[in-house]
């Protein structure tokens, strides 16, 4: 009998203690997140006020005044909507055929079986390692070569294929039963239609995560871009932003109104995709 205000004592301290680390751990969570965003919330606020405001110290975080012509002047200063349009067009094109060609390749690396299969898996996935600074020079010569300098169609062929994508799609399909494939061969269909009415429907995160990285990796991509346009009328977002930095680079409150544009985009998409992402990203290493 008296043992049982002794348990009852140490059930709640453990529930103290439990309570506490609890605390401390969303403490922290919290404390990171807000770092993580001040630089976010800073440009927001300097995209806001006049150039002589923007290091003042102590920061005024709300404006008085807030400056709302600046997200105006960004559009006269350079032609920022035909950075954006060449971007969107790029973004839609190679994130569309990367999403097509990797899931394709994921399906017969994940369920079709061939001699040599999981040589050329291992093969194809090891160029992730290789920088992309080694090839660079090369890719450059045979496009050229080809008379595709200074064209959109360069990027897009570059960036058609990516081994991640082969990868990430590949590791959620390996997840997927054997089971349905071998149900849908019986009902008479064939490797197409059971990839397309059978694999990618149960594949939404997987395609999400996907989507979300491709779009993020072309959106913000300087480098590539920067070696192959010249034109202003081709020229990307990012190039816009580095051509506008350069006339402008006195003028911080009106970067920071260009920068805040620019990012608008992705943050939206990843809010509207965030739960597919999550999910993709934790069931795709699943099984290998």
């Amino acid at each position: 009998m008296g043992e049982l205000p002794m348990s009852g004592t140490i059930a709640a301290s453990l529930s103290r203690q439990k309570k506490l680390a609890n605390f401390l751990t969303y403490t922290f969570l919290i404390l990171l997140s807000i770092s993580m965003l001040l630089p976010f919330f800073w440009m927001a606020s300097a995209s806001l006020q006049m150039d002589k405001d923007v290091f003042r110290f102590p920061f005024r975080w709300i404006p008085r005044e807030p400056r709302w012509k600046n997200y105006l002047l960004i559009w006269k200063r350079v032609p920022f909507l035909t950075f954006i349009m060449n971007t969107v067009k790029l973004t839609t094109i190679i994130t569309a055929l990367q999403i097509f060609t990797s899931s394709l390749a994921a399906y017969a690396f994940a369920k079709l079986r061939f001699k040599g299969r999981d040589l050329i898996f291992t093969c194809y996935i090891a160029t992730i390692a290789i920088p992309w600074q080694v090839y660079m020079v090369p890719q450059f010569i045979i496009m050229r070569r080809l008379g595709l300098g200074d064209s959109h169609l360069a990027l897009i062929l570059l960036q058609t294929f990516t081994a991640f994508g082969v990868f990430l799609m590949r590791q959620f399909f390996v997840s997927i039963p054997g089971e349905l494939s071998e149900a849908a061969r019986i009902d008479g269909l064939g490797e197409y239609g059971i990839f397309f009415r059978i694999i990618l429907p149960n594949a939404k995160p997987a395609l999400a995560t996907l989507t979300i990285y491709s779009l993020v990796l072309v959106w913000n991509d300087f480098m590539g871009p920067l070696i192959y346009l010249s034109s202003e009328k081709l020229k990307t977002i990012q190039l816009g932003l580095r051509m506008f930095i350069a006339q402008y680079s006195a003028e911080y409150s009106l970067i920071m109104a260009a920068s805040l544009v620019s990012l608008v985009p992705i943050i939206l998409l990843f809010v509207f995709l965030q739960r597919f992402f999550i999910e993709g990203v934790a069931t795709s290493g699943i099984k290998g």
